[in-house]
């Protein structure tokens, strides 16, 4: 089955995190991707990609919407129920695209070799200490 793909754009990044947050509680979607845009009324909007069976990004669409506007503005949403095959190939590049920007996904496996640096430690305690 083709996913459907949906989409809030919401204006300020705390609405477009909070319709997100209400998106993946109300069904079983996936974030695909996110755009940040400068221009929707001279501000900045964020919008979310969902992605999931039809009846799921709907659900979660309207779960989002409603949440972000409780807070917030929401420009615009919708959900494409079935793609075309060349959104699939959009589909994909927003993956690959959410997989490449920084803090996007932060394993456990990450986290393990981000050690601090041994010398800023040292700078760190001796301000501390003086």
């Amino acid at each position: 089955m083709k996913p459907a793909l949906g989409l809030i754009e919401a204006i300020g990044l705390t609405s477009a995190i909070t319709a997100l947050d209400a998106a993946s509680k109300a069904a079983d979607v996936e974030l695909i991707g996110y755009e940040k845009v400068i221009g929707v009324g001279k501000a900045v909007s964020v919008t979310i990609h969902l992605a999931g069976d039809v009846a799921a990004v709907q659900a979660a669409v309207e779960a989002g919407v409603s949440a972000a506007q409780q807070i917030g503005i929401v420009a615009a949403h919708h959900v494409i129920a079935k793609p075309d095959d060349e959104l699939d190939q959009l589909i994909e590049i927003f993956k690959n695209n959410l997989k490449k920007k920084p803090g996007a996904k932060v394993t456990e496996k990450n986290q393990k070799n981000q050690e601090p640096k041994k010398g800023n430690t040292t700078k760190a305690k001796n301000k501390v200490n003086k």
